[in-house]
């Protein structure tokens, strides 16, 4: 018999058979994904984990269905005395802002929150998956393998990263990594992501550029001789693919870290011109100057390895294709969800 939170108590109500799955981060960008994906999979046993703040977030989770919503700072009294209700813990709830510049907070919320959940997951033998970031790899001067013997020579560009790269380390140094997954997220983008504000994906900013000035504006390369301007390089991959990625560890026992991206490296001329086709509009940028505050730690070039992901998983006989290409990913992106208003 589970307990729900209803008014001034809990009140003890047989809504699901099966286990709960706790998705944290929950309301935001990949976490609500991860909720859409799981939803129309046919689970619904779904105790979701977030704050709405001041913003949008809520809106994220319209047209959804779970089981609880709860605070963070009130997961653990919930979960006290469900240890058999748990069966697994997607933890994607963190601050993800690469200019934040408050360590402590940083600190608290990345790394020790992070940390007594893995603790309250490994102690109970619940599955354990949370996300970690392609932000780790620094300035991609060791490359993007997830080869976790690396971790101790890589060099965070910005205290975001760093704060995942800690964690990593610590169930590393803990020697429990391979009794959980780490999920390098890449430059993922998508619906559902309006609320991040400065930090929304560079195709939503370029649908407002254009839709407003008709042209759209890149930083200039910090790298010339590398570099052109427009030329640095990410790996963009679309939220819906990477929450089928996500979905396959809930499915099967894998276990370490793995990279979550596309495998390969595009320009930001050339996503600007798939959201300049998506729109039907003829291309038009200009290059700006990259903004102080991110100076020092913006990297000009990712490209996630998924050599060990496809490896393995062809090692245990699993099949995993993504459902897009990047040009249909933003043309999905734009046409049915960004033009129309419409969350997933």
């Amino acid at each position: 018999m589970h307990e729900f939170y209803c008014g001034n108590g809990y009140m003890k109500t047989q809504i699901f058979d099966d286990q709960f799955i706790v998705i944290t981060g929950a309301a935001g960008f990949i976490g609500s994904g991860m909720v859409r994906h799981l939803n129309d999979k046919g689970f619904f046993n779904l105790v979701l984990v977030d704050n709405f703040d001041k913003g949008d977030k809520w809106k994220n989770l319209r047209h959804k269905r779970f089981a609880e919503f709860i605070a963070p700072e009130d997961l653990f009294d919930f979960l006290e005395g469900r240890e058999q209700d748990v069966e697994a813990f997607v933890h994607l709830g963190a601050c993800s802002d690469v200019t934040e510049t408050d360590g402590d907070y940083m600190f608290h919320n990345n790394y020790r929150f992070s940390i007594d959940l893995a603790e309250y997951a490994l102690e109970n033998s619940h599955r354990f998956i949370y996300a970690s970031s392609a932000a780790t790899y620094g300035d991609g001067s060791l490359g993007f393998a997830d080869d976790v013997t690396q971790l101790d020579a890589l060099c965070a560009l910005n205290l975001y990263g760093f704060s995942k790269h800690m964690f990593d380390k610590w169930l590393y140094e803990q020697n429990v990594l391979d009794q959980v997954v780490g999920l390098k997220y890449f430059n993922i983008f998508g619906p559902n992501e309006g609320h991040k504000g400065r930090m929304t994906s560079m195709v939503t900013h370029m649908v407002n550029q254009i839709q407003k000035t008709g042209r759209v504006k890149l930083f200039k390369s910090t790298d010339p001789k590398r570099f052109k301007d427009g030329e640095q390089c990410r790996d963009f991959f679309y939220v819906k693919d990477a929450v089928k990625m996500t979905a396959l560890f809930l499915d099967h026992d894998l276990n370490g870290i793995f990279n979550v991206g596309s495998g390969d490296a595009t320009t930001w001329n050339e996503l600007a011109e798939f959201v300049f086709d998506a729109l039907g509009e003829k291309k038009q940028i200009e290059y700006i100057p990259l903004p102080e505050d991110l100076k020092g730690c913006y990297q000009n070039y990712t490209r996630a390895d998924m050599t060990k992901f496809y490896r393995t998983i062809k090692e245990k006989n699993i099949t995993y294709l993504p459902d897009f290409t990047l040009k249909s990913a933003i043309e999905d992106y734009v046409n049915i969800h960004l033009l129309k208003g419409v969350e997933w």
